[in-house]
């Protein structure tokens, strides 16, 4: 297997950005070997934040082949299921990426292949501080913390891993060359030790309400909680999803912005609703080859021509009609024909060059908010919401309605419809009524919990994982070749079986 130690000369040259600024000022540490490091606590901080930065690296230089790939969630997330498709400029335009939604994609993908050594690369880092930070003598409630940020990253890896691939080797420990060759463990495994990782982070990270400003970015107990929520949301373990979904709920940490639009914008980031960011900035000057703090989502999905986008994650129409009339959360994600794209002006077919009616508005930005110098491209600003209150609202609902407790689930329900009413009542009387949630029951119900997810994290990367989960995939996906039993699940990168000497097998169907 493609896993290596990655210790380098500057592990502790990375420092994640928060609000915009370094939440931790630390002095990298040139020349240190593993012999070296690991001697105090600020070796120990050190290599935290180095855990933190392959998380920003969505553009991978692919090892071994010399080529870098994007990869994002919402390439898999959104285009592979019903609510959007590719876009670009055309079908030659990101190929390898057509084929997965056309769910012909098959295992030489760079795109699949970035996605997996991403993960390992983030692993490494994981594997290195909880393996090494017991070792130091420090302060009992830092060191704990630290264990609990590289376990919560580590498991949020396995959690891409899993949800990605089915059964994926579990690499503990940082590996010798002679180690690098594993086979696959049952994703019931992998699952384990991604609660077991989330428990250890759960006992040893803050509340939010304890951190500084400083430390914003910063993984939280509450993350922990959520991540953990989700994954047994994804078991179908229904009363430990309930718990920890509660056990958030009630913690009194998070609310609900009571306007839904401004939750993607600036003003909106690290909000009083958003649990946890990856954290992103515009001015670090990173390019393709060597990216930094900024992301590339803002250009990957911002209109072309006069826009100056790449025009990807195109909404469909079917996921714009899942809308309810007059729905504020529907003008806070799309962009329709005559709308203001921001300063670079009003959207029609013309100005974009293009012949699609919609774009997608989450991760827009003003020409006037680029970066200030260097190639703008890579250098967006917007962070990635990675886990909002409101996706740990809906999984309650979906958790109380398996448990038969459907007056809670509509409860649930009712929270982020009536926050994502908000003003739009005075000029659209009776917008998102309740009506039809409070006297729903049985299927009736959950259909109503799956329209809110859709509808409240719509182009955020989750309906494909979503809809594969709940067991829809096979009927929402059927026309578009969706197979049951093989495209649940990605195929493995035929480079990692190769390095593997056969031990890691391929998935079926590919």
């Amino acid at each position: 297997m493609n896993q290596k130690t990655l210790f380098s000369a500057c592990i502790v040259a990375i420092s994640l950005m928060a609000c915009k600024q370094d939440f931790l000022e630390i002095k990298p540490l040139v020349g240190a070997s593993e012999a070296n490091f690991f001697l105090n606590a600020a070796d120990a901080e050190a290599s935290i934040i180095a855990c933190y930065n392959p998380l920003q690296q969505e553009v991978t230089n692919l090892q071994g082949f010399g080529q870098l790939a994007p990869h994002f969630r919402w390439y898999f997330g959104d285009i592979v299921s019903d609510d959007s498709f590719k876009g670009g400029s055309g079908d030659g335009d990101e190929p390898e990426l057509l084929l997965f939604e056309n769910f012909q994609g098959n295992s030489t993908s760079k795109l699949i292949l970035a996605e997996w050594q991403a993960a390992y690369r983030g692993i490494a880092y994981c594997n290195l501080s909880i393996n090494r930070i017991p070792e130091i003598d420090m302060d009992p409630t830092d060191k704990a913390r630290y264990i609990g940020e590289a376990a919560f990253l580590r498991a949020l890896w396995y959690f891409n891993l899993v949800t990605m691939f089915g059964d994926v080797p579990l690499v503990l420990d940082n590996l010798a060359p002679s180690e690098y060759q594993q086979e696959r463990s049952p994703a019931s495994v992998i699952w384990a030790q991604i609660e077991l990782d989330l428990e250890v982070a759960r006992q040893g990270l803050p509340n939010r309400s304890g951190m500084s400003v400083s430390q914003i970015g910063r993984v939280t107990r509450g993350a922990a909680t959520s991540l953990l929520a989700k994954a047994h949301a994804y078991q179908s373990e229904w009363q430990a999803c309930y718990d920890m979904a509660n056990e958030v709920m009630a913690s009194g940490e998070y609310f609900l912005d009571p306007n839904y639009s401004n939750i993607f914008t600036e003003s909106g980031e690290n909000g009083p609703g958003s649990i946890w960011e990856i954290q992103y900035m515009n001015a670090s000057g990173g390019n393709w080859g060597n990216q930094l703090e900024g992301t590339f989502t803002n250009v990957f999905t911002r209109a072309r021509g006069q826009f100056g986008g790449y025009g990807f994650n195109i909404p469909e129409q079917n996921f714009v009609d899942e809308f309810e009339a007059n729905d504020p959360r529907l003008t806070a994600t799309v962009f329709q024909e005559g709308d203001a794209m921001g300063d670079r002006g009003v959207f029609s077919l013309d100005a974009t060059g293009m012949p699609h009616p919609y774009y997608t508005k989450k991760y827009f930005i003003n020409a006037g908010d680029e970066a200030p110098f260097g190639d703008p491209n890579p250098n967006g600003y917007s962070n990635d919401r990675m886990i909002r209150y409101a996706d740990v609202i809906l999984f309650k609902a979906e958790a109380a309605y398996h448990l038969g407790i459907e007056d809670e689930a509509k409860a649930a329900v009712r929270m982020v419809r009536d926050r994502a009413r908000g003003g739009a009542e005075q000029q659209f009387p009776g917008v998102l009524p309740n009506t039809a949630v409070n006297f729903a029951t049985g299927e009736a119900l959950l259909e109503m919990i799956y329209h809110e997810r859709r509808v409240e994290l719509g182009l955020e990367g989750h309906r494909f994982f979503d809809i594969v989960r709940q067991g829809r995939a096979a009927t929402l996906l059927g026309e578009d070749g969706f197979t049951s039993g093989t495209h649940e699940v990605f195929p493995i990168p035929e480079a990692e079986i190769t390095l593997s000497g056969g031990l890691i097998t391929q998935n079926n169907g590919y």
